[in-house]
């Protein structure tokens, strides 16, 4: 009981990872390898013949980025028009603006890339970029084959003519060069820009094909890269693949060229129409400031005045002084009325005062002669009297003279008084013309304050104008070229190194993982690795399938399967040993299920054996699905027909097999209803304990044991059990069965024999399909085949 829990906890069945056997396994199959990589390095090499190489070109440029600082744009001049303070340079929208398809169209356009000249070769076609001695212009085409493709073939006859054929290689005519064509397309010209002299030699033949421009424009979009090289630069990286490195360079020289002119066009547009609108503003404004200046002018005729602050002081300097000179005026007027009262109430022969009447030089002359008469008279009259002669002509003359003094005064004061008017009304006209200065002043500041604001508008939109005017003639592109286009000198696509170590190892990947899901899909034993990874059950050998026909070994067969029979029969012996000489030794045969060769096991066993000398009998015991018929020429009565009767004698039913002295065979007989039954019987114990003494040698072909009992209930009689097993046949699920029948003992004397294995070698070690064994041919084969023939075998055998 313990043993057989030992044994149930070391099950060989529980899967483990067998490296040797794994390596036996794939180097067992080197020429599915060895041919799988010459395949993919014969498709390398023609996809490398055939593949037209692409070549990779790049630009660097540097963008204008106000964030990042760059060229200083020429519109910070107009950094304080509202009009241009939103034009800003953003580099990941110029990198998008060099990326549409407005540009590259237009780049397209400019190269006329979408017309190819192609030299047709027997393997690759040549594209003919800048090498065509012709060129192709379709000057209108016809509505619907703008978006065609267009496809002709011109063959130079002369320097002057050319044939045309379509695209299914019908001659459309001879036309000369500069003629125009009308094709089904539209009119077209084919123009001679090759050595004249050279094409009258050698006349060629080329390809035209047209393409739709939108088609050809997303194909260089799609190809076209654009990547910032740093995230603190405003410097970008421009890239293209193409089969043709010249057309990759000019491609992108030429889409820098179109995008900066672009930007040129973007910002003279915006100068034009700044200077349009300056001159329109100009006009409007110098307009608008002719009629400020006219009425200002107006203004100042209809007023009288210049300048009113300085003609306003003037105003109040001059009231000033008429006020002044009038108080003047007032005051000598009343100088006048005192020396009037005190001349007329004063004494004659009083003097007067002098100096007060400074303002009449002649009234204050007459004053002081009028004094020096009365000082003289007074003199006078200290030595005379007022009778004197003398005296009293002084005295005519003081009379005189003081009625001339009050005429005198008389007179001032009605001067006086004429001036008083006067300046009164002086003064009352400068106060009237000061009390208007405020309005006045008003009324020129507002006239003043538009004149100023239009013509300072007028002249800054003048300096404006001069500014632009400037920027138009010195505008700057938007890219700077830091490194121009330049290509690989090798392509980039494809690879030939990496495209055969690719196919290499995709040449060895490729029977690796079909072997690999091959093995995880096939379950069937393989050999005798398999077997002995799973069981402890001892091994008699493995019988090699064999190239011949013949499936009774003779006494001549010098096949491989032929050898390893005689090499399990040696090997039998060493399991038979202790058998009694006097009794014949009794082998069974069976397998797990049917159609494992156990029947061609034990024909050509017991075959073998009656080669040796030994008298042999084979009996068919499997009664359910006899099978020795298809190997021996036998009758229909057998084993079943003894058991089944009384009185049949058991040598009745013996025959001897032809060519051999000592071989004989009892037949299973006709397929009864109840085999279990007939086995079980006694006479099947009185069979063998009768044919045992008559023969050396009892081989048994049984029922598989897997499906049916049969052999379970004879198993006494067998001094050993040859248990096949047949390779790339039996489920390895299924040495269950043996494994458990060897550990509970029910089949004594026990051993495999692995039927149709492959071997390639003869005597020795031999390797197989899976693995070395021993491989029990001598020399070669009878019938040799090739390795394709093998090869053919293999796979019918596999399928």
């Amino acid at each position: 009981m313990m043993d057989s829990e030992n044994n149930v906890q070391q099950n060989p069945f529980d899967h483990s990872l067998n490296i040797r056997e794994q390596l036996t396994y794939y180097i067992g199959n080197w020429y599915w390898f060895i041919i799988s990589v010459f395949l993919f390095l014969a498709g390398a090499y023609v996809y490398l013949r055939y593949t037209v190489p692409q070549y990779s070109a790049s630009t660097t440029l540097m963008l204008k980025d106000d964030k990042k600082g760059g060229v200083d744009s020429e519109l910070t001049a107009f950094s304080d028009l509202g009009v241009l303070s939103s034009v800003k340079n953003n580099i990941d929208n110029e990198i998008e603006v060099i990326k549409s398809r407005t540009l590259i169209k237009s780049t397209i356009k400019d190269l006329g890339l979408n017309v190819s000249y192609v030299n047709e070769g027997r393997v690759k076609s040549e594209d003919l970029y800048k090498k065509s001695p012709i060129q192709f212009l379709v000057s209108r085409f016809n509505e619907g084959f703008e978006n065609r493709t267009i496809a002709y073939k011109i063959v130079g006859e002369s320097a002057t003519l050319y044939s045309l054929y379509n695209r299914n290689e019908v001659k459309l005519g001879t036309f000369q060069y500069g003629q125009t064509i009308k094709l089904k397309e539209g009119n077209a010209v084919v123009l001679l820009v090759g050595d004249k002299e050279k094409t009258k030699e050698k006349s060629f033949a080329i390809s035209v094909i047209v393409r739709p421009l939108e088609a050809v424009t997303g194909s260089f979009k799609g190809r076209l890269g654009v990547r910032k090289v740093g995230d603190r630069t405003s410097v970008v990286e421009l890239s293209i693949v193409d089969p043709v490195s010249e057309k990759a360079e000019d491609f992108l020289d030429a889409l820098v060229r179109v995008y900066n002119q672009d930007v040129v066009n973007d910002k003279n547009l915006i100068f034009e129409n700044t200077s349009r609108f300056i001159n329109e503003r100009l006009k409007i404004i110098a307009g608008e400031l002719d009629n400020v200046e006219r009425n200002t002018e107006g203004f100042k005729i209809k007023h009288h005045v210049t300048d009113i602050a300085s003609e306003a002081n003037l105003f109040l300097n001059n009231a000033s002084e008429f006020e002044k000179r009038e108080i003047e005026t007032e005051t000598q007027l009343k100088v006048i009325a005192t020396m009037t009262d005190y001349v007329n109430n004063s004494n004659r022969y009083e003097l007067i005062p002098a100096n007060v009447l400074t303002s009449d030089a002649n009234a204050s002359g007459l004053i002081d002669q009028y004094n020096q008469l009365i000082l003289e008279r007074n003199r006078l009259l200290k030595n005379g009297t007022p009778k004197n002669a003398v005296i009293l002509t002084i005295d005519k003359k003081i009379e005189s003279l003081r009625q001339n003094i009050k005429s005198s005064m008389a007179r001032l004061k009605a001067a006086l008084e004429i001036k008083k008017k006067d300046l009164a009304y002086q003064n009352a006209l400068f106060n009237g013309k000061i009390s208007k200065i405020p309005t006045l002043e008003r009324e020129a500041r507002v006239l003043g304050r538009q004149q100023q604001i239009k013509e300072s508008l007028y002249l800054y939109l003048l300096q404006k104008r001069e500014e632009t005017a400037i920027s138009l003639a010195v505008t700057a592109p938007n890219a700077k070229v830091i490194d121009s286009a330049l290509s690989s000198k090798s392509p980039v696509t494809p690879k030939r190194q990496s495209i055969f170590m690719s196919a290499m190892a995709i040449g060895l990947l490729l029977p690796l993982g079909v072997l690999y899901l091959l093995q995880m899909m096939d379950t069937k034993i393989k050999g005798r690795s398999d077997v002995e990874s799973k069981l402890t059950i001892p091994i008699l050998g493995d019988v090699p399938t064999s190239l011949t026909n013949e499936e009774i070994i003779e006494a001549n067969s010098r096949t491989s399967a032929a050898e390893a029979v005689r090499i399990v029969r040696t090997n039998l012996e060493f399991m038979l040993n202790q058998v009694p000489d006097n009794v014949a030794k009794t082998v069974f045969v069976t397998s797990t299920v049917p159609k494992e060769g156990k029947t061609f096991v034990a024909v050509n066993l017991a075959g073998t054996i009656a080669l040796s000398g030994k008298k042999v009998l084979l009996i068919g015991m499997d009664i359910r699905n006899p099978k020795l018929e298809d190997y021996l020429h036998l009758p229909k009565e057998g084993v079943t027909n003894y058991l089944s009767t009384k009185d049949l004698d058991i040598h009745s039913l013996i025959h001897r097999i032809p060519k051999y002295e000592s071989f004989y065979v009892l037949p299973s007989g006709v397929i009864p209803p109840n085999p279990a039954e007939l086995l079980m019987s006694n006479k099947v114990n009185a069979l063998f304990e009768q044919l045992k003494q008559e023969f050396d040698y009892i081989v048994v072909d049984t029922s598989p044991v897997h499906l049916v009992t049969d052999t379970l209930l004879i198993a006494q009689h067998a001094d050993a059990f040859v248990y096949v097993v047949r390779a790339n046949y039996l489920d390895k699920s299924l040495l269950r069965v043996p494994y458990q029948l060897h550990l509970e003992k029910k089949l004594p004397n026990m051993a495999i024999l692995i039927n149709d294995t492959a071997i390639n070698k003869g005597y020795g070690y031999g390797y197989g399909a899976y693995g070395y064994g021993y491989g029990y041919g001598y020399g070669v084969e009878v019938v040799k085949k090739s390795w394709i023939e093998r090869l053919k075998d293999k796979f019918k055998k596999e399928a």
